[in-house]
């Protein structure tokens, strides 16, 4: 009887807590110390469907703490079932995410109070320096810094981070909510960086919009981010902002991916029964050369559904387009339910689209699946014969495993990830329509024409601490001698050398490993410091190999902001 109770408490408690996570909030940021929990939440409740048919991110807040209250909800009702029981550093952390999304934390915040605010007005919650929490009003106020110093083996330079900034996010009536954020940056990367920076042609600071020269070799530039939000009826929610979005459950994301600038969008969220639909409507910039004048503007729309196919699986469907038009804006492809593939061949196939599949599946409370398989041309008879080297062949795919609690070791996790993207694939018959922005790729970093592999192995003994292991090696075709070989999406594909004997990589091939160390510990609620050790070799083989390594060791410490990362 005592186990027949058990089981009916826990099925309404895993029924009803959706019911109270549809509408939408502000989101976590990027990067947020979150993300990964609430991906091992995913993994071990294997069955819950808000954090299963979220496969675009960021998540909001909403529906994070819904979803962490469920979870401490299971772990207390049963303590000594592994399925639903988390460890210490889980508890931890899911109580500091509770404290960091208090606005939509329904138990008690007893623990969230400061035991000695600064004059009685600032940091009276242990999260926030200014937060004002009222009926109907709430808005959280933060600075946001972060100082990195490092040095380069075989740099004479002085490699540094210097950001500094404020973060705020309100919430009217628990329906309009809104965000801001920005920060002032100098910065000078390790050399890759620095290369990385002029490589393509069209000058680009990895991640960040508008930039200028600052002591001859280092970049000065603003991250200015901000979005207002709403949801009606219980279904839909409506998001205006300037900021990026992120789509799959990868280390990477052939689809959509955070690496680029931020930008102008509008997005529309429907989450009904099993179903997730989301529409993006991006203003985007064209390729440009630095300096003081009106950048070239071009549009992109995103659709992505996500379907929870079963409690463990869920399967997902993507299409997007990119356009350009020099007086007007394209309103077919304001449809939210059409496929823009057939909407830009009604208007005379002039834009640039793509398709994808996408899925996660959950085994065992302890593993997970999940790829991406991106189309942007398919044409049967060649994909049959792809030893022929087509170059319309133009596709992606991702596949990756994440194993939590290895070896039954509590907070020891391992992801292993698979990307390759064939030659020309984010690339258009212009140099308008690639699938780009702000001179960066939107989906992943490397662009096109390359093969790669990651590994990342972290580590949470306790929850002030976290160690990350991470390897990432891969290898890229690239132009020579002014022959376009299909790794530059900015160039025209009608310029390639042939048809077929496209191999992958095509053209140079270089290699790169890159492998790092990093350790943090959370002095205050946080308030990061840490410390890293990153080894990359790069090396280009053509008719003289070349090779570059470099050790960079670092020390920073980090406040209410996501961690920069060269990981390419």
């Amino acid at each position: 009887m005592v186990q027949f109770i058990k089981t009916v408490a826990r099925h309404v408690i895993i029924l009803a807590m959706p019911v109270f996570g549809f509408s939408q909030s502000t989101f976590l940021p990027e990067g947020s110390q979150y993300e990964h929990f609430l991906d091992r939440l995913g993994i071990l409740l294997q069955n819950n469907p808000d954090l299963n048919v979220n496969t675009p991110r960021p998540l909001s807040r909403k529906t994070a703490v819904g979803v962490a209250e469920l979870a401490d909800s299971l772990d207390k009702f049963y303590p000594y079932d592994d399925y639903y029981h988390l460890s210490k550093t889980d508890r931890a952390t899911l109580q500091s995410l509770l404290m960091n999304n208090s606005e939509w934390v329904s138990g008690s915040k007893a623990g969230f109070q400061s035991r000695h605010p600064v004059w009685n007005t600032f940091y009276k919650t242990k999260a926030n320096f200014l937060e004002v929490n009222e009926k109907d009003f709430f808005l959280a106020v933060n600075p946001v810094i972060q100082q990195q110093q490092s040095y380069e083996t075989g740099n004479h330079e002085h490699v540094y981070l210097n950001s500094k900034g404020l973060s705020l996010r309100g919430l009217i009536a628990n329906h309009l909510g809104f965000s801001t954020y920005i920060t002032d940056n100098q910065e000078r990367g390790p050399s890759f960086f620095q290369d990385r920076v002029f490589a393509s042609g069209f000058p680009a600071v990895p991640g960040a919009g508008y930039f200028k020269p600052f002591k001859k070799t280092a970049f000065d530039y603003f991250d200015a981010r901000g979005s207002i939000n709403v949801d009606f009826w219980k279904y839909f929610n409506v998001q205006f902002g300037y900021d990026k979005n992120f789509i799959g459950d990868g280390y990477r994301s052939l689809f959509l991916s955070d690496y680029s600038a931020p930008y102008l969008f509008l997005k529309f969220n429907t989450r009904i029964w099993k179903l997730n639909y989301q529409d993006i409507f991006m203003e985007l910039i064209s390729q440009h050369q630095r300096g003081d004048y009106q950048f070239p503007k071009k549009y992109a729309v995103v659709h992505h559904l996500s379907v929870n196919a079963t409690k463990w699986l869920n399967i997902g469907l993507y299409d997007n387009v990119v356009f350009s038009r020099a007086d007007y804006f394209d309103f077919s492809y304001l449809n939210p339910v059409i496929f823009l593939v057939a909407a830009q061949q009604e208007n005379g196939s002039p834009d640039k689209t793509t398709v994808g599949l996408d899925f996660k599946a959950n085994i065992g409370h302890a593993t997970q699946l999940y790829g991406q398989l991106l189309i942007n041309e398919f044409v049967l008879h060649e994909v049959v014969h792809y030893s022929n080297g087509w170059w319309g062949n133009k596709q992606g795919l991702q596949l990756g495993i994440k194993y939590i609690d290895a070896f039954n070791v509590k907070n020891l996790d391992f992801q292993f990830e698979g990307n390759l993207v064939r030659p020309y694939t984010y690339s258009h018959n212009d140099t308008v329509s690639n699938y780009s922005h702000y001179n960066q790729p939107l989906g992943h970093p490397l662009g096109s024409n390359f093969v790669e592999f990651i590994g990342i192995a972290r580590y949470q003994p306790v929850y002030k601490w976290n160690i990350e292991l991470k390897c990432i090696y891969y290898r890229q075709g690239l132009d020579s001698g002014g022959v376009n070989y299909g790794g530059n999406i900015f160039l025209d594909y009608t310029t390639r050398p042939a048809d077929y004997g496209v191999s992958l990589p095509n053209g140079v091939p270089a290699n790169c490993v890159n492998t790092s160390a990093w350790v943090s510990y959370q002095w205050k609620e946080n308030l990061f410091l840490e410390g890293s050790i990153m080894y990359r070799s790069y090396t280009k083989h053509d008719i003289v190999t070349t090779k570059n390594s470099s050790t960079t060791f670092t020390l920073g410490l980090r406040l209410n902001m996501f961690r920069r990362i060269y990981d390419y």
